[in-house]
C-alpha cells in the first residue's frame, strides 16, 4: 500500500496529522507493507522572513485579527498537539519561506531519508524555534539525518529539486487539493485533514481489504486434483 501526503512545514495540523497516521500504522498489521511518500505544498509561496516577527503577529496580519485573537487560536493548536505528545512552542516559531526546506525533503528522498527529513524539519519549526528557511539551518538538519553536506550545499546554491517542488504543487492543484494535510491511499482514496487515528486505521483496513488479491477456491472443479496437506501429497 502507498500513502501520498501533501503538506507544508509550517502547517501545524500537518505535524499532528503525521503523528495520528503513525499511531494508526502502529496498530495496522500490514505496516511493513506501507510506503509513505511526502509531497510539497506551500501554504504561502510568497512568504518572506521578517526578522523578529512572531507567528502570532504574522497570522494576525494575514487574517485581519488582533494579536490576542491569533494567540488564542494558536493556544488551541498547541493543546491539540499535546494530545499526540507533540510539544509545540509557537512563541519561538519563526515564520519563513519553506521552498528550500521542501527541496531538502526531495534530496532526502534520493537517499531514502525522506521521512526523517520531514520529521526533523517539522520539529525544528514547531518545537525548536529554528528558521527552516535559513541555509545553515537546513545544512544542519540535513547532515544530522545523514545527508552529505556537499550535496546539501550544492542543492541550495542551485535550482536542484525546484521543479519537483513545483510539480507537487501542480499535482495538488489538478487533484483539487486546497488545504493540507491531504492523504491519498493507493492513488485512489483521499483523506483531508488531521483525522483521528481511528479514522486513519479504518481507512487503512478498508483499502487493504479492497486491494488485496482475492483467493478463489477451485476445490469443486475436480475431486482428483493434486494437493499436499499435513506433509502428505496426493493426486
Amino acid at each position: 500500500m502507498r500513502i501520498d501526503i501533501w503538506s507544508d512545514i509550517m502547517c501545524p495540523f500537518c505535524y499532528i496529522g503525521k503523528r495520528r497516521l503513525e499511531n494508526a500504522l502502529d496498530q495496522f498489521p500490514q505496516k511493513d507493507q506501507v510506503e509513505v511518500v511526502w509531497h510539497s505544498y506551500q501554504l504561502d509561496p510568497e512568504l518572506q522572513h521578517v526578522p523578529g516577527q512572531t507567528i502570532n503577529e504574522m497570522l494576525a496580519q494575514k487574517k485581519g485579527w488582533s494579536v490576542q485573537q491569533a494567540k488564542k487560536m494558536n493556544d488551541q493548536v498547541v493543546a491539540m498537539a499535546n494530545e499526540v505528545n507533540l510539544n509545540y512552542d509557537l512563541d519561538k516559531a519563526i515564520p519563513a519561506n519553506t521552498f528550500d526546506a521542501h527541496r531538502l525533503i526531495h534530496l532526502a528522498a534520493k537517499h531514502h531519508l525522506q521521512d526523517q527529513a520531514k520529521e526533523q524539519l517539522l520539529a525544528a519549526y514547531f518545537t525548536a524555534g529554528k528558521n527552516v528557511g535559513d541555509a545553515e539551518t537546513l545544512v544542519q538538519i540535513g547532515t544530522e539525518i545523514g545527508l552529505p553536506e556537499t550535496e546539501i550545499r550544492e542543492m541550495l546554491a542551485s535550482n536542484k529539486y525546484a521543479n519537483e517542488v513545483l510539480l507537487d504543487g501542480y499535482q495538488a492543484q489538478q487533484m483539487g487539493i486546497s488545504g493540507v494535510p491531504f492523504f491519498v491511499l493507493n492513488q485512489k482514496y483521499g483523506i483531508s485533514g488531521a483525522q483521528p487515528s481511528e479514522a486513519f486505521l479504518q481507512a487503512l483496513n478498508k483499502v487493504w481489504d479492497e486491494e488485496k488479491p482475492a483467493i478463489v477456491s477451485l476445490n469443486n472443479l475436480d475431486e482428483n486434483g493434486a494437493v499436499c496437506s499435513d506433509g502428505v501429497c496426493t493426486d
